[in-house]
């Protein structure tokens, strides 16, 4: 299971406490008990063969009832541990919320986060250190799996005092503004530059996170793109006024990815849905 799931002998090797070698010796020890190939091997490849996909749910079901027999008068449910990748603002704003009050209702969810930006968790997700993440980023894989959790949409913003003197009404006048973003690749203010091409800035700032973003332009100092539900208040209170607001930026949605052949698909199908239940915040 461990080498199905990381497709990686070196992965699975690491996760199982064995060297590589012994691991691919009990594998091949396995496939002649069983008389057939499980998995097709090259120097950069690991796949499942079909036999192999055949005995991996088998296995499944057979673990599940060894892991049952711990518990045999049915009082208690046994551990699920979990690691869970998120984005630094989101994991603390919604997820960590979300499992505080799991912690009563599913008493034996262990659920370990790892926090990092969207690159990172989906290098993480790729490279099998965690076993799913919360993600909005644009990306699908034939071999994962994506669970939706919530529409994101998002709001061209300023503080008040940032356009009274510069107003921000058409898009030519943000070239007299400046932009704040996470990094170079502006991935808050694609969502309106697709469907504002060429709209141009007089200087970008680029701050690492959203929460910077957030309280930079709440402090006066330039424009941004933000998620609604990050402003929501401020623009309520008036502390935030949306920008070019007959321009709509694209919206996206935050997703659950994890590996189509995690053992864990059930306990995270589950996950998701209690994620799905909880408002972003």
């Amino acid at each position: 299971m461990a080498v199905a799931e990381q497709l990686s002998f070196r992965r699975a090797a690491a996760e199982v406490a064995l060297t590589p070698a012994a691991l691919s010796q009990r594998i091949k020890l396995l496939e002649e008990l069983v008389g057939c190939r499980l998995f097709d091997r090259s120097p950069r490849h690991v796949a499942l063969t079909a036999q192999g996909q055949a005995l991996l749910e088998r296995a499944r079901v057979a673990l599940a009832a060894l892991r049952d027999c711990r518990n045999i008068d049915g009082a208690t449910a046994q551990t699920t541990r979990m690691r869970i990748g998120t984005r630094f603002e989101l994991g603390i704003s919604w997820v960590v919320p979300t499992l505080i009050e799991l912690r009563s209702s599913r008493p034996h969810w262990h659920v370990d986060l790892v926090f990092g930006s969207g690159h990172e968790i989906l290098d993480r997700l790729e490279a099998g250190l965690v076993d799913a993440i919360i993600t909005s980023a644009p990306t699908a894989r034939a071999q994962w799996v994506a669970k939706l959790l919530h529409p994101e949409h998002y709001v061209f913003v300023a503080a008040p005092q940032t356009v009274r003197d510069q107003p921000l009404e058409t898009p030519e006048q943000a070239a007299e503004h400046v932009l704040v973003d996470i990094n170079g690749d502006l991935p808050l203010t694609r969502y309106l530059m697709t469907v504002c091409p060429g709209l141009g800035f007089a200087d970008v700032w680029r701050v690492g996170t959203t929460a910077a973003v957030h309280q930079l332009v709440l402090a006066g100092q330039g424009v941004a793109v933000l998620p609604r539900h990050v402003v929501a208040d401020d623009l309520e209170g008036g502390r935030l006024v949306r920008l070019l607001p007959e321009v709509e930026p694209l919206s996206d949605s935050f997703r659950l990815l994890y590996r189509a052949t995690s053992p864990l698909a059930p306990v995270l199908d589950e996950f998701a849905q209690q994620l799905r239940e909880r408002p972003l915040q």
